[in-house]
């Protein structure tokens, strides 16, 4: 039976611990993906209010929470891909310390904690514009009140 060199195995080693960030980045660019589509709508219906005649009024009531969404959402996609970055780091110094057999455990475990709480700020971010987004909904009433042509 041949033994694996010593190195190779830390390599391995190095890979299985690379996992587990590797899918919770997979995790944090779906939630990129639903925040930029979350943004793309904010912006879609400023523009939408601002270049229809007759609705100035709605436009102006409506335009400051959308820009109040949009930066909310701006700023959780800004830590949600820092946190991403700060992810892809970790990863890599994992590699490092694998192959230079380096004791870089605590830089890992700065990164990761980094990460996290990026992630924290992002995800309440998001989930500060979910509310704002529910509360600027109203339910029933004259569909011309808010602003549907139908």
């Amino acid at each position: 039976m041949t033994q694996i060199p010593e190195p190779l195995t830390e390599v391995a080693r190095a890979i299985q611990l690379a996992l587990a960030p590797v899918f919770l980045l997979t995790g944090v660019a779906g939630l990129l993906n639903v925040m930029t589509g979350r943004l793309s709508r904010i912006i879609d219906r400023g523009r939408a209010l601002t270049e229809r005649p007759g609705f100035a009024a709605q436009a102006s009531r409506e335009t400051p929470v959308l820009e109040r969404r949009g930066y909310f959402v701006s700023i959780a996609i800004t830590s949600c891909t820092i946190a991403a970055l700060l992810l892809c780091m970790v990863v890599a110094t994992l590699f490092v310390e694998a192959l230079l057999a380096a004791p870089l455990a605590w830089v890992v475990g700065a990164l990761f904690t980094a990460a996290m709480l990026a992630l924290v700020v992002g995800l309440s971010c998001f989930l500060r514009e979910v509310h704002m987004a529910m509360q600027a909904v109203r339910f029933g009433g004259d569909p011309h009140e808010r602003g549907d042509p139908s």
